[in-house]
């Protein structure tokens, strides 16, 4: 399976470069993708771009990891899903739990607003410990 790894100051863009996400490439992607975990800069923008279809499998795989990005205080963004991605979400009810942008500079944004967030929101918590 092939992907365009973009690394950026805070965050790594990839793009897997597959029409078709099949059920067989779903330890490949959550492999790849769960690794960025443990890196430096753990934060994902997965651009769906040059994806004509997911498989459920896969679906559940990526939006499963968001899930685990999020709850490790990490950012993962889906960008420009086409339209027969975004259904496949759609139809497995994954669609309004994610978080999707129509494009990548726009998921761009989102992660520097989260690290800002984070950023405030450990300030905030150090703070409210030490009272």
């Amino acid at each position: 399976m092939n992907f365009k790894i973009d690394t950026k100051e805070k965050f790594t863009v990839i793009k897997p470069e597959e029409a078709v996400l099949s059920a067989n490439m779903t330890e490949d992607i959550n492999t790849l993708l769960s690794a960025y975990l443990s890196k430096p800069v753990p934060h994902i923008v997965l651009n769906l771009s040059l994806t004509d279809s997911i498989e459920p499998e896969v679906a559940e795989s990526i939006a499963g990891l968001q899930q685990e990005f999020y709850e490790k205080n990490c950012s993962f963004i889906v960008c420009e899903m086409k339209e027969a991605v975004e259904n496949s979400f759609d139809s497995l009810e994954l669609l309004e739990f994610m978080n999707v942008t129509p494009t990548e500079s726009e998921a761009w944004d989102i992660v520097q607003m989260e690290e800002i967030e984070r950023e405030i929101m450990g300030d905030f918590d150090e703070t409210d410990n030490t009272n």
